[in-house]
């Protein structure tokens, strides 16, 4: 007798994995591919969190916590999770509405979402999600994430946050007159080394280089009494009733979301109306933390020639993402840029993962004082580096001049709706539309006609009593009226009809019941239906909606030389 099969957690599965034949060789590669991504991590992650509206610490919190956890407990060996660009247009409309407190909640509530699909095994439905959807969104962010760092790339006073980006257009324009000359210097000299230094050279990160140009331009800028906007004149905390200025030295400490302020700046007011309220924003988060993430395994695994566990690696965000925000830390997914360069700079583990996190702690413990002197106006230039690598624009281009029309369409509208209004009224929208598109070719391709009886050899020489009907591809909803429109229309010398079926791989409730009152019409009209070459699938669906085979009126024969014969033995007998 068989055992029965143990129910197993898709967890760790990429540790377990990667640790086969693991030697000094693959710990030396991991050592240096965890310390070069920790590095190029820290001021994306400070970026990123202002970006969503909060303090710059939270974004280390989350790559400390989460990417650890994810690392250790996901499905996929080489993944670097932590904070990354494609939440910024979910989170930061979370974070105006609802604060720090209501976005570490919609974070929690995100990770039960991912564990849940993670146990339900549905980690391969990515593959469902259209090439179209996903590049019109992606590079719809890069747009929105590039437009609002414009405000802090020239030091433009008083733009606020808008929940429309024609609405921050509107107000960087106003805004213009009270461009910065020191922060537009700091902006410009940051961006234009993060584009020349990998024609250079490409072993020590660009992001690192710039950084410190930056910040070393906005020091003899503050020198000569020229002001620049700093991550310290704009961010502090408080220790015993002192303000200091920066971030905070201290590791990631356990907090309860709930009592960190909302909007209003008090503690949130958990109940059944506000989990309501934020549950929208959840099922966002967690959708595109599980495409995010699954697209950048398929990345690496193209690289290094690898397998992830897709349950696994959706279980693992899921506790990434549970487990952070009890700490501070902010959603986070596995970011593409930073697992390429994790696997370029030789990681062969999950190991490498978690020395990243390790780096950022200690960054955070014996750097953070120097964090006070980033100016912002260098991260913001770090921040729309990011957002052109994602817009991915010279692809985009080069997909809207060789790509079929329709899917140019979904994509084109996954991209200004992203852009016009959020990314999840994109997303349902591209798939809505890609959807009918693809039913409208399917349908196009399943068609029904009738035939000369010389189309079959042992139908050929039966006489003008019989007729013969084709039908071809699937039978369903959007297809099966058109396929059985003429199978009525024969004149009345017809008695027998041959419906060949060989070329129906499918047919769905509609097409059945189509299919159903075709078969009474040609009964009331004395008319026998041989069906020819049902699968047995489709047989037992038909014989469950009672069509099943019936003395003197339908038979089914597996082949035309098995139902030209059953016709003979009528016209004998007639």
């Amino acid at each position: 007798m068989a055992t029965p099969r143990r129910f197993a957690l898709p967890l760790f599965s990429a540790l377990r994995d990667s640790y086969q034949g693991y030697g000094l060789a693959a710990l030396r590669g991991d050592l240096l591919a965890g310390i070069t991504v920790g590095i190029i991590a820290i001021p994306l992650a400070m970026a990123l969190a202002i970006a969503v509206g909060v303090a710059p610490q939270h974004g280390l919190y989350t790559g400390i916590v989460a990417g650890l956890i994810i690392a250790v407990t996901g499905g996929s060996r080489f993944n670097i999770s932590g904070p990354t660009a494609a939440f910024v247009v979910i989170l930061l409309p979370i974070t105006q509405q609802y604060g720090l407190g209501g976005l570490l909640l919609v974070t929690i509530m995100a990770g039960l979402i991912l564990m849940t699909l993670g146990l339900a095994r549905l980690g391969n439905l990515i593959q469902f999600v259209p090439y179209p959807v996903v590049m019109g969104f992606t590079a719809g962010i890069g747009i929105v994430i590039a437009i609002l760092q414009v405000k802090d790339l020239f030091g433009l006073q008083q733009v606020g946050q808008h929940s429309h980006t024609l609405e921050q257009l509107q107000a960087l324009v106003s805004a213009l007159p009270s461009l910065q000359l020191g922060d537009t210097l700091v902006g410009l000299s940051t961006l234009a080394v993060l584009i020349l230094w990998p024609r250079l050279t490409k072993r020590i990160p660009g992001h690192l280089i710039a950084l410190l140009a930056g910040s070393l331009l906005a020091a003899s800028l503050l020198y000569w009494d020229i002001p620049v906007a700093t991550l310290g004149s704009r961010f502090s905390y408080e220790v015993d009733g002192v303000l200091h200025a920066g971030i905070p030295p201290f590791a990631p400490q356990w907090v309860l979301p709930w009592q960190l302020p909302g909007a209003d700046g008090q503690p949130l007011l958990v109940n059944f109306a506000l989990l309501r309220e934020l549950l929208p924003s959840a099922l966002a988060v967690a959708m595109l933390g599980a495409i995010e993430s699954l697209l950048c395994a398929l990345v690496a695994d193209g690289m290094a020639n690898t397998r992830h566990d897709p349950n696994a690696e959706l279980m693992g965000q899921g506790l990434g993402n549970l487990v952070a925000p009890f700490f501070g830390g902010i959603t986070a997914t596995a970011a593409i840029a930073r697992t390429a360069t994790s696997v370029r700079s030789g990681a062969r583990s999950p190991l490498a993962a978690v020395i990243h996190a390790l780096v950022m702690l200690l960054a955070v413990v014996l750097l953070a004082d120097l964090f006070a002197y980033l100016p912002m106006a260098s991260l913001a230039a770090m921040l729309l580096m990011v957002a052109w690598n994602m817009s991915e624009a010279p692809h985009v281009l080069h997909v809207l001049r060789i790509g079929p029309r329709q899917d140019v369409v979904v994509l084109l509208v996954c991209l200004l709706l992203t852009v016009l209004f959020d990314m999840v009224l994109a997303v349902g929208v591209g798939l809505l539309l890609a959807s009918a598109l693809f039913i409208r070719r399917m349908a196009g391709l399943s068609r029904g006609q009738a035939l000369p009886l010389q189309r079959h050899q042992a139908l050929a020489n039966l006489p003008d009593s019989v007729a013969l009907y084709r039908i071809d591809g699937p039978l369903f909803f959007a297809a099966a009226d058109k396929a059985l429109d003429a199978i009525s229309r024969f004149d009345d010398r017809v008695v027998h009809l041959a419906l060949d079926m060989q070329a129906v791989p499918s047919i769905d409730m509609s097409a059945l019941v189509l299919l159903e009152k075709a078969l009474q019409d040609l009964q009331r009209r004395g008319i026998r239906v041989y069906l020819i070459g049902v699968r047995a699938e489709l047989r037992l669906k038909l014989k469950r909606a009672g069509l099943g085979a019936r003395t003197g009126e339908r038979y089914y024969l597996a082949t035309p030389e098995r139902a030209a014969q059953k016709i003979q033995e009528y016209l004998a007998q007639d």
